[in-house]
């Protein structure tokens, strides 16, 4: 059959790996030298057509519709993509990817307006949807995600009454505590709808009105001049596109102080290229994960000046591995909501970054960094972890 012969000849281009594939007329298709350590299981025929779609987007579509099931090690599938496409960078890495047009208000619609009440089945109580900080292994994803807060805070290194602009303040618990600990005045911003009604509810249950103010608005819509004393920005960088990557470094300068702190949480890529067309279409629309180097590059062009960078990686893999166990344990309230194909997908979005974060094809950095130059910063950064 042709679709077969068209499936073996792109597989077999994937020269790294030791993987099956076992198609809809239960012919089995084993690529490696070695025992497989994962089967892709086609239950259904690909027609002619789709095949000369991305290859990922491909198998990841057949699998939410259930036409196409996994077994094995998510972890090996995640180094078997990486690899290849790693290999596929270095011989086009003059190559740029399409640039997608921001729409970031749409595009956030499409995930994190799914509703609080699905977040809140499988998030902890702060409904920190970023990645957690376990100090060890046996704390619960609650206490990692107050760490995380904490840890975060502690780097920018706040005093009473300064101003902090809270980018992408998601369900608002950052912004809380930073005024509730540190005294600061916090203007946090998100564009969902979800989080800012209930950032806002938080805010006014525990009487902050007066310390914090959350907006729903974009950070390019911002204002303010030379304002704020300290910005964070927690898992929200991977939203702004990479057209709009000098536009956000631009914007944190004009609002931030001279000499002022801004830490930025962040998912990297190894290397520059086009996003996932899985992820792209289905998850994170119009989404662009640079790498640390690209980011570094934009960074040092706006005289920012960098402090201090740190992997979080394997905090975001065992965090995404509670999540797909939340989820999965909260599956039969999720179906309530959503249908099977939802379902699926989902459990693959969450096993598949967790993979991705185990094999190294992303990191999670945290940068903490000055505009211009700040002669007056600690000289070490114990404070951090006392």
């Amino acid at each position: 059959m042709l679709e077969k012969k068209i499936i073996k000849l792109i597989l077999s281009k994937w020269d790294y790996g030791d993987f099956r594939i076992v198609f809809w007329d239960k012919e089995e298709f084993i690529l490696g030298k070695n025992q497989p350590k994962f089967s892709l299981i086609l239950k259904e025929k690909i027609p002619f057509y789709v095949l000369f779609k991305d290859t990922s987007l491909i198998f990841a579509q057949y699998y939410m519709q259930g036409k196409l099931d996994i077994e094995g090690d998510y972890n090996e599938i995640a180094k078997v993509l990486y690899y290849f496409s790693n290999k596929k960078y270095l011989k086009n890495k003059n190559v740029l990817s399409k640039i997608a047009q921001n729409k970031e208000s749409e595009n956030i619609k499409s995930h994190y307006d799914l509703g609080n009440d699905f977040y809140k089945l499988w998030l902890d109580e702060t409904m920190s949807y970023s990645c957690a900080y376990f100090k060890n292994p046996k704390e619960t994803l609650y206490e990692a995600q107050l760490n995380k807060i904490e840890h975060t805070l502690k780097k920018l290194n706040l005093k009473p009454k300064e101003k902090l602009l809270d980018i992408g303040c998601g369900w608002g618990w950052l912004s809380v505590i930073a005024a509730q600990k540190y005294g600061v005045e916090v203007v946090g911003i998100t564009i969902s709808k979800e989080q800012y009604q209930k950032a806002n509810e938080r805010v006014k249950e525990l009487g902050l009105e007066n310390q914090i103010e959350i907006k729903l608005q974009n950070y390019q819509d911002l204002k303010y001049h030379n304002y704020f004393d300290k910005v964070v920005s927690v898992g929200m960088f991977e939203h702004v596109g990479r057209k709009n990557l000098d536009l956000y470094f631009a914007k944190v300068k004009q609002m931030l102080k001279p000499g002022g702190l801004f830490l930025l949480h962040s998912i990297l890529s190894m290397f520059e290229g086009k996003t996932n067309a899985w992820i792209d279409k289905y998850i994170f629309p119009g989404g662009y994960l640079p790498s640390l180097r690209e980011v570094i590059s934009i960074m040092s062009e706006r005289d920012f000046h960098l402090l201090l960078a740190e992997s979080l990686r394997l905090h975001y893999a065992k965090t995404l591995d509670i999540w797909t166990n939340n989820f999965n344990l909260a599956v039969d309230q999720v179906r309530k909501k959503y249908d099977e194909e939802f379902i699926r997908m989902w459990n693959l979005y969450l096993r598949s970054c967790s993979a991705a974060f185990k094999v190294g094809s992303v990191d999670l950095f945290q940068l903490l960094i000055t505009k211009e130059i700040n002669n007056e910063i600690p000289l070490t950064q114990e404070h951090i972890y006392k």
